[in-house]
Parts: C-alpha cells; sequence; structure tokens
C-alpha cells in the first residue's frame, strides 16, 4: 500500500513540474524576447532608418521628435518617395497610425505612405490603410528585412 501512495505521490509530482514547464513554454512563445520590442520610440525610429538604408532605401532622413506631422522617417527607393510612420508597440496597431501616415504623406508631398510596426494591426486598421492606400509593414516584413541585413 505504501509503494502505491509513493507511486501517486511521484506521478503526481512529475505532472506538476511537466504542466509548469508547458505553461512556462507557452507564456515564452508567446512574449518576445527581441531587442526591437525594448527600444524606446526615438530608438525605433533610428533602428528603422538604418534597416531601411541597408534595404535600399536612399534619402533616408528621420523627423524632428515633434511636429512631424505623424511621420518619423522620410525615404526613397527606385525614385518612389516614402512617408513612414513607425510604431514600437506592445499590441497591435490601430487606425490611428494609418490616419498620420495618410496626413502625413500629403504634408510632406510624398507618394506613399506607410506604417512600420514591430506589431501586426488590428482589422479595421487594415481597412481603413486598404482605403486611404497606406502600406502596412508588420513584423513579419520587419522580421524579413533584419534577415536580408544579416
Amino acid at each position: 500500500m505504501m509503494d502505491i501512495v509513493k507511486a501517486g505521490i511521484a506521478a503526481g509530482f512529475i505532472f506538476c513540474i511537466a504542466f509548469g514547464l508547458f505553461r512556462y513554454l507557452a507564456v515564452c512563445k508567446r512574449k518576445r524576447f527581441d531587442p526591437m520590442d525594448e527600444m524606446e520610440g526615438r530608438d525605433f525610429e533610428l533602428f528603422c532608418a538604418r534597416l531601411l538604408e541597408k534595404n535600399g532605401f536612399t534619402e533616408v532622413r528621420v523627423t524632428k521628435e515633434s511636429g512631424d506631422y505623424g511621420i518619423d522617417i522620410l525615404a526613397e527607393k527606385e525614385g518612389v518617395t516614402y512617408a513612414i510612420q513607425c510604431k514600437r508597440y506592445t499590441a497591435p496597431v490601430g487606425i490611428k497610425a494609418i490616419q498620420e501616415a495618410y496626413a502625413g504623406r500629403d504634408y510632406y508631398d510624398r507618394m506613399v505612405g506607410a506604417v512600420l510596426t514591430n506589431e501586426y494591426f488590428t482589422t479595421p486598421a487594415v481597412k481603413a490603410a486598404q482605403k486611404l492606400k497606406i502600406l502596412l509593414w508588420d513584423r513579419g516584413y520587419l522580421e524579413e528585412m533584419m534577415e536580408n541585413d544579416m
């Protein structure tokens, strides 16, 4: 009888450890431990500007920190001019960023407006971007640019 109790306790202990490890790994998978996710806003803008340059954009210029009319980076690639809004967020990016890119594109008289983020976009943001013709460069796009940089 004592062996059965010991075996039950051991099995319960192993189950608890396995369950705890499973939960830990699930949380780690959801959390990102990428340095860009820890950057301050301005550092993220500078990081994105360098990444754009390394991916063939020219005339890359980071705008001033305030009064930038919603645009963080001005750039050009293959004769096309861009006004880019950068968003380093911890949640999906919403409509406001799309509106800023739309207004800033016109203010800076650029051909293309874009939002570049370390996250993804909400469904309403995607719909607004389609309507306003704003490019959405999400985490996947950013990671592709980072791979091209290597």
